[in-house]
C-alpha cells in the first residue's frame, strides 16, 4: 500500500515510515521540509495521489492555547478534505490518552477537537491514543522548574517508549480501519513526580524535585489517574527503567520491530 505519513520526519513519524517500509509498503514521509504543508495545503494533492492510507503524527510548533487549537483544526480539516478528493480509504491519527478528561488543558482540548473532526468526517479512520512518551519526561521537569526547583504533580502516568508507539501506529495503518479508538500505554503506572525524579537522577541532574498534588501539568491539575489508560488498552513491554538503561547504551533500541502486515 501507499501510506503517507504526515509529520513523517519527526520522532514518531520517522520510525513509522521505517517500520512500514521494512514490511513492503510504499511509505512516504511528508512534512513542510518535503514540500507538504497541511496548514496552507501546499503539496497535499500531489503527495496523496494513489495513497491508500494517511497517518497523521504531526504536532503544533506552538503549545499556546490558541495556536495549538488553530493548528490541529486547520491541519486536520485540510488533510481530510484532500483525502476525500484523492480517494484515501483510511485516516490514522495519533492522539493522547485522557485528552477528554482534562478540559482545562488547551493542548488536550485541541486534540479532542481534532478527534471530533476525524470522527465526523465520514472517512474510515483509526485514532491511536497514546500515553505520555518516556522521552518527554525531561520536558515535564523543565516546565515544572522555577528557581531551580521542579514542583511536580503526584498524578499517575503510564508512559510508553516512542519506539513502541511507532510500532503500534504502523500496525494500525497496515490493517483495516478501526472506526474507533485504540489506547496504548507502557507497562507501569507511576507518579509523575517519581518519573521526573528518576529521569533527573539518571542524567546526573541535581535539581530538587518537590511532590506537589496541586502542581499543574501543562495548564491543568491532575486529580489522579486521568492520564492512564482503560482496561482494554494495548500495553507495551518496555518499562521506564529499561528505556532509561537503553539511553546509556547508544547501540541499544527500546522497542524492537514487530510484524505490521
Amino acid at each position: 500500500m501507499k501510506i503517507v505519513v504526515i509529520g513523517g520526519t519527526g520522532l514518531i513519524g520517522s520510525q513509522v515510515v521505517r517500520h512500514l517500509a521494512e514490511h513492503g509498503h510504499d511509505a512516504i514521509a511528508a512534512s513542510p521540509n518535503s514540500g507538504v504543508n497541511t496548514i496552507t495545503g501546499e503539496g497535499l494533492a500531489e503527495v496523496l495521489v494513489g495513497a491508500n492510507v494517511v497517518v497523521d503524527v504531526s504536532n503544533s510548533p506552538s503549545f499556546a492555547d490558541a495556536d495549538v487549537l488553530a493548528f490541529f483544526t486547520t491541519s486536520t480539516a485540510n488533510l481530510l478534505a484532500a483525502e476525500r478528493e484523492a480517494g484515501v480509504t483510511h485516516h490514522v491519527a495519533l492522539s493522547i490518552v485522557g485528552a477528554d478528561r482534562l478540559p482545562n488543558s488547551g493542548y488536550l482540548r485541541a486534540k479532542v477537537a481534532q478527534e471530533k473532526l476525524i470522527e465526523e468526517s465520514g472517512l474510515p479512520y483509526s485514532i491511536v491514543r497514546a500515553t505520555q512518551f518516556h522521552e518527554f519526561m525531561g520536558r515535564i521537569a523543565d516546565e515544572a522548574t522555577v528557581d531551580g526547583v521542579a514542583r511536580v504533580s503526584t498524578g499517575l502516568m503510564q508512559p510508553i517508549a516512542a519506539a513502541d508507539v511507532s510500532i503500534d501506529v504502523a500496525r494500525v495503518a497496515a490493517h483495516e480501519p478501526l472506526n474507533g479508538t485504540l489506547e496504548i500505554a507502557g507497562p507501569q503506572r507511576l507518579g509523575q513526580d517519581e518519573l521526573v525524579r528518576t529521569v533527573l537522577a539518571a542524567k546526573g541532574d541535581t535539581r530538587a524535585v518537590v511532590s506537589d498534588p496541586e502542581a499543574h501539568y501543562f495548564g491543568t491539575k491532575l486529580e489522579g489517574d486521568e492520564l492512564t489508560p482503560g482496561p482494554d488498552a494495548r500495553l507495551s513491554t518496555t518499562s521506564f527503567a529499561q528505556w532509561l538503561e537503553a539511553q546509556a547504551q547508544p547501540s541499544a533500541v527500546a522497542g524492537q520491530p514487530a510484524a505490521v502486515k
